[in-house]
């Protein structure tokens, strides 16, 4: 991927910057560079003025609604957010459903969903993952049984995100349960678009260990749902959902690239914190440490990019998207763990009001911590992405 810009990107380039420091609002900075999630109506404001400028889903084709954009203008997109401490957008609709119902989906969902997704009026929820299937998602048992023109739905679904202001979820569930029995167990499952207020669906809060509500369980009792909920084809949804998984790995293009941000955020607690007169980036076994997570930020980078170039060129990258999720995630483990031990043993000892905490030096950072250990479990655990690598690029 060439980094040398044209003077048409330079001018692009430009113009993101000056939008993102007039728009980004202070009070979601240092949230945004401890790596942390915005509340939900802050995402959704945030989608809003995106799409206003015409920028509201920055990774899809014009025809869509997308801005059509290159991996360059995609890649300085992201970087100047990443240098204004402006949030990312929420994923769920845009980067991982949007997606698969514009290359599968009828002209009628096209026209119901895809403009709600853009405009940030829809909240859509993954209702992927079960109490007996994680990262085996083909395990999946929750079914979808036809009667007349309809499908009823019975099941439970786990770890389900912002579930409970959702107003869509994409669904996985399993129509035909012969077919795991005939052939592969990722056999006879669907893919199906469902209004949260349909009747049967109830759900039930899970506290993570930040301390915030962002996860749920939910249980499917008879929930009845039209045919149309069905996107593309009976017992195809494995297909479609293996590249939505994909996509949920390569998300982290935009993630890979903010890891910057809480680079930032541990060179200048590095700066401020002193042992006696002297500052702790003075030391250098500091400095090779911050130099040494720089080179890794910087390389995995690199793979995002030439990732990101194949995509727009639909040359299959193999593995490399489980790849970027399990180096990304590591990544992100590794600089808030440093970024909090350079605070000291008070960064670690904060007392959240709502989810505002309080505490000495940043206490973002040590929320960004907890936050980041369930980046090596979601989008299918790191030890599942491992055998996919050992599997597509070794072939065992």
């Amino acid at each position: 991927m060439n980094l040398d810009l044209t003077p048409e990107q330079e001018a692009f380039r430009e113009e993101v910057r000056a939008f993102f420091a007039e728009n980004t609002p202070a009070e979601f900075k240092p949230r945004v560079r401890a790596g942390m999630r915005l509340e939900p109506p802050e995402y959704i404001a945030w989608q809003k003025l995106l799409h206003n400028r015409g920028w509201g889903a920055p990774s899809w084709p014009r025809e869509y609604g997308g801005t059509g954009w290159n991996p360059t203008e995609l890649y300085i997109f992201e970087s100047e957010a990443s240098r204004a401490d402006a949030p990312l957008q929420f994923h769920q609709g845009l980067e991982l459903i949007g997606p698969i119902i514009f290359t599968f989906g009828s002209d009628s969902q096209k026209a119901k969903y895809l403009p709600a997704i853009v405009s940030g009026d829809d909240w859509w929820c993954q209702g992927y993952s079960e109490p007996g299937a994680g990262s085996d998602l083909a395990s999946l048992s929750t079914r979808a049984v036809r009667q007349g023109d309809e499908y009823v739905v019975t099941g439970q679904k786990a770890w389900t995100s912002y579930a409970h202001v959702a107003n869509r979820m994409f669904l996985l569930a399993r129509t035909d349960p012969d077919g795991r029995k005939q052939g592969r167990k990722q056999d006879g499952i669907s893919l199906f678009l469902v209004d949260m207020d349909t009747p049967g669906i109830n759900i039930r809060p899970v506290i993570t260990i930040d301390e915030i509500h962002h996860t749920n369980e939910v249980f499917l009792d008879d929930v009845r749902l039209p045919l149309t909920a069905l996107l593309g084809e009976e017992g195809k949804g494995w297909g479609y959902g293996k590249v939505l998984l994909d996509r949920e790995r390569s998300v982290t293009a935009g993630t890979t690239i903010r890891l910057a941000q809480q680079l930032r955020g541990a060179r200048d607690a590095a700066t401020q914190a002193k042992i006696g007169n002297r500052r702790l980036i003075d030391d250098p076994r500091v400095a090779d440490r911050l130099a040494q997570l720089d080179v890794e930020v910087l390389a995995l980078e690199a793979m995002v990019m030439r990732t990101m170039a194949e995509a727009a060129s639909g040359i299959d990258s193999g593995p490399r998207a489980s790849m970027i999720k399990v180096r990304w995630s590591e990544l992100l483990q590794q600089i808030t763990e440093f970024w909090v031990e350079l605070q000291g043993y008070g960064a670690m000892h904060f007392a959240s009001v709502g989810n505002q905490p309080q505490g000495e030096g940043d206490p973002w950072a040590a929320k960004g911590m907890l936050y980041s250990r369930v980046t090596s479990i979601y989008g299918g655990s790191n030890e599942i992405q491992r055998n996919i690598i050992a599997r597509r690029a070794l072939g065992l």
